[in-house]
């Protein structure tokens, strides 16, 4: 079932299964069908519906009826993505979520230092709490700049 799972990307980021996001919450067969429990990276997030669509297309695929079930609690939390699925957003060009304590630095007045996912550079600035969706911020790069996306810290 593993591998199956790791064979649907998120549709939003293409590049990461949702085990490497860190969505599947559990997946056990019973009496021949395939119950895939899921839990989406915010509220209302549009892509769970696609992505419980692919689920039950691959199981298909691979012979096997699964059924989707939506698990609200507990809430996703960035820490469920994998260091595969963090390593896997920087290279798609996404700065992986900081730690808690560096996204409450804001709070304080102090600048969010995220770090250029094309050059590297700390030298950047936050241009919208919005990026592409909405789980993500855009920033630009000081140095080389580049915007890019930052996916925000969830707790």
């Amino acid at each position: 079932m593993i591998s199956i799972l790791e064979g649907v990307s998120d549709p939003e980021i293409p590049v990461l299964s949702i085990m490497d996001m860190g969505v599947v919450r559990e997946a056990i067969e019973q009496n021949g069908i395939v119950r895939v429990k899921i839990t989406p990276t915010y509220s209302g997030c549009p892509a769970m519906d696609v992505i419980g669509d692919d689920i039950v297309s691959a199981f298909a695929k691979a012979g096997k009826t699964a059924k989707i079930q939506l698990v609200l609690a507990p809430a996703w939390t960035t820490d469920w993505i994998t260091p595969r699925g963090r390593e896997a957003l920087e290279k798609y060009g996404i700065a992986a979520p900081l730690s808690p304590e560096a996204d409450k630095e804001a709070l304080l007045g102090n600048k969010k230092i995220v770090k250029c996912t094309n050059c590297g550079s700390t030298e950047t600035h936050l241009v919208s709490q919005f990026g592409s969706t909405a789980c993500k911020a855009l920033f630009k790069c000081d140095t080389c700049q580049e915007p890019f996306d930052y996916f925000k810290c969830l707790k």
